[in-house]
């Protein structure tokens, strides 16, 4: 049965890479960042944004004394194409699990559309993330402190937020569409259904709101992973397959961390092979996610296609090279796709975007069982719930509540019950995407619409456009460009007759 441990490296995303004995791995649905080697390239960008914060009150559910607690909330704002006098829309971004900068700066697309719609680009940062510590340095001390993050919580941020700045703002009138990715596409998802009073459309990119409970088969994500490289190449996929059992037997020699860390050319000695392990696996999963169609620099400088180009690293290398080897060279292209590393830093990682929060909400209401099955190129392994629930009992003092999200948001037969409940929302992904399979995939009515992508990648249509898009992708940005126009319209339309 997978440890807690174990499980948690299946959830997905975010690895954090600890001591001798033991590797945790940490996993996030929407946030895409290796800790293993951290690059703060988009930190360094400019982005066209007003910093502010917001004092936002802790809980929002309860009137306990301390419920009233405030803490400041970052925001970010661009208002230079806003009609404010003609009750341009606002645009927000429903903040992920991280620093909201960072997402700020990979969410061109809201950016590209501004100027058409006269839109005000508001972009919330999501508590306990980033700057938005309710309890500053001590906001991860406890579960008394970390108890206040949850989706919910974060929710209400967003709906207080925004109407405490229309009023500011003396735009009442002004409709609000909410944007999210991946998480922050969930987010987005979410608020339209709780929020319809405070926007009128939500476009949810790569949001996997299915992956609860059963309803998306737990080893979908790394199957979807291991057919990305099988559709590349049928050896790339064989020889990643294989590298795993080479790598568990170099473990058993007695000199196994020297060949391993000479193998994999680590600046220092390795403590564990669980870090050559997790190096590999990250690189795989996070290159499947972003298989872009055009040179990007979002998780880590990758070139067009990546998922193809390590393919043609290990299928290029000599039939006598080990499994391992070429799985090595190939994962060498995401950590080091620049040239400049002469070695690489397996362990000690640190958390430069502020992600550390989801181990938190992975282990309370973001319980999103993965396994792997014999068909997926990673080793075959099982999800046992009470394990899982044990083990965060005892890192936390607290058991997760499995079936929560779904008793709080829906997800089964949600074709039945948003046809009759829902409106203006577009679904998007790509099937490249691992994510996808958790996704809504279909149209539920002629307002909830599912535009997918046979090629797009991890939220790809709310990267930059650039000179090199594919067609594909630029009808899809019209597509939700279209859609968006339609919904304003109608609101329009609907408060000139009021």
């Amino acid at each position: 049965m997978a440890s807690f441990s174990s499980y948690i490296f299946l959830i997905i995303l975010f690895i954090i890479s600890v001591g001798a004995s033991e590797i945790k791995s940490i996993y996030l649905p929407g946030t895409y960042q290796s800790s293993l080697l951290v690059k703060k390239h988009d930190e360094k960008t400019k982005i066209p944004f007003k910093t502010h914060y917001f004092p936002q009150i802790l809980d929002h559910f309860t009137f306990l004394p301390r419920s009233s607690k405030v803490f400041y909330q970052k925001y970010l704002i661009n208002d230079q194409y806003w009609h404010k006098e003609g009750g341009g829309p606002i645009f927000v971004y429903t903040g992920n699990e991280g620093n909201i900068d960072w997402f700020a700066v990979n969410t061109g697309f809201m950016i590209d559309i501004a100027p058409k719609f006269n839109a005000l680009l508001v972009f919330i940062e999501h508590r306990f993330y980033g700057d938005s510590m309710p309890f500053g340095n001590n906001s991860y001390k406890s579960a008394k402190t970390l108890g206040y993050l949850n989706s919910q919580q974060a929710l209400a941020d967003y709906a207080v937020l925004i109407r405490s700045l229309k009023q500011n703002l003396s735009s009442d009138s002004s409709p609000v569409v909410v944007f999210g990715g991946s998480y922050g596409g969930m987010l987005a998802a979410w608020f339209r259904l709780k929020y319809p009073h405070i926007a009128i459309g939500a476009v949810a990119s790569s949001a996997p709101i299915l992956q609860f409970d059963k309803i998306t088969p737990w080893s979908s994500f790394y199957d979807a992973v291991s057919q990305d490289f099988k559709d590349a190449s049928l050896n790339c996929y064989k020889v990643i397959k294989g590298s795993w059992a080479e790598l568990d037997a170099l473990s058993t020699h007695d000199d196994g961390l020297i060949e391993v860390s000479k193998l994999f050319r680590t600046c220092k000695a390795l403590h564990s092979v669980y870090s050559a392990r997790d190096w590999l696996w990250e690189a795989f999963v996070y290159t499947a996610m972003v298989n872009y169609p055009t040179e990007a620099n979002f998780m880590m400088p990758l070139p067009a296609f990546p998922v193809e180009e390590m393919c043609k690293i290990i299928d290029g290398l000599p039939k006598g090279a080990s499994k391992l080897s070429k799985a090595f060279a190939a994962a060498s292209l995401y950590y080091n796709y620049t040239q400049t590393e002469k070695c690489f830093n397996l362990e000690g990682g640190t958390d430069s975007h502020g992600l550390h929060g989801w181990d938190w909400q992975a282990c309370t209401e973001m319980v999103m069982p993965m396994t792997c099955s014999n068909e997926s190129m990673f080793p075959p392994s099982s999800f046992s719930y009470k394990e899982f629930s044990q083990d965060c009992k005892k890192q936390y003092g607290v058991k997760p509540r499995p079936h929560w999200i779904t008793t709080e948001f829906g997800g089964y037969r949600i074709e039945q019950v948003l046809k009759r409940f829902g409106s203006n929302m577009i679904f998007s992904n790509g099937m490249q995407d691992p994510w996808s399979r958790g996704g809504v995939l279909k149209n539920i009515s002629s307002s909830i619409v599912a535009l997918v992508t046979q090629k797009g990648a991890h939220h790809v249509d709310f990267r930059s456009e650039t000179k090199n898009d594919p067609d594909w992708l630029i009808m899809q940005r019209k597509q939700e460009v279209a859609i968006i126009e339609k919904w304003l319209e109608e609101y329009y339309k609907d408060l000139k007759q009021n």
